[in-house]
């Protein structure tokens, strides 16, 4: 069996949330709580109507909402970078932290292409080192 998204206790994940019991890609997530993924009383998780565990937290994942298993879509993620260079460590801190493994490549990839041209001279590994610490 493939391990799970969410493996650290320390992780935003909800407790019950399908990223603790499944890999990426094998359930989906929404934007929150709908008619289209219902609460099952008998385990406390939420599906689609073909059975999918759904997430209705995105921001907790740390992936946008999207129909990953139903749809087959791959997981797309992008870096918004602040505005401000002295908010840049703290910002790829929280997002890096909350990131799965999968995910986590994609982040580190984006962040070594974007950090030069939205902050020229700012070195990327050191800035990122100290994110990833």
């Amino acid at each position: 069996m493939a391990e799970a998204y969410v493996t650290s206790d320390e992780h935003p994940a909800c407790g019950i949330c399908p990223s603790r019991r499944f890999p990426l890609g094998a359930f989906d997530v929404f934007e929150r709580p709908s008619r289209d993924c219902p609460f099952n009383p008998a385990d406390g998780h939420r599906y689609t109507t073909d059975g999918v565990p759904v997430c209705v937290h995105p921001e907790k994942v740390g992936i946008p909402a999207g129909r990953y298993k139903t749809d087959g879509l791959p997981v797309a993620t992008k870096l918004a970078l602040p505005d401000d260079v002295a908010e840049l460590d703290s910002y790829l801190r929280d997002v890096m932290h909350s990131a799965a493994p999968g995910v986590l490549e994609l982040l580190i990839e984006q962040a070594a292409t974007e950090i030069p041209r939205t902050f020229p001279g700012v070195d990327v590994i050191t800035t990122l080192r100290r994110a990833l610490s």
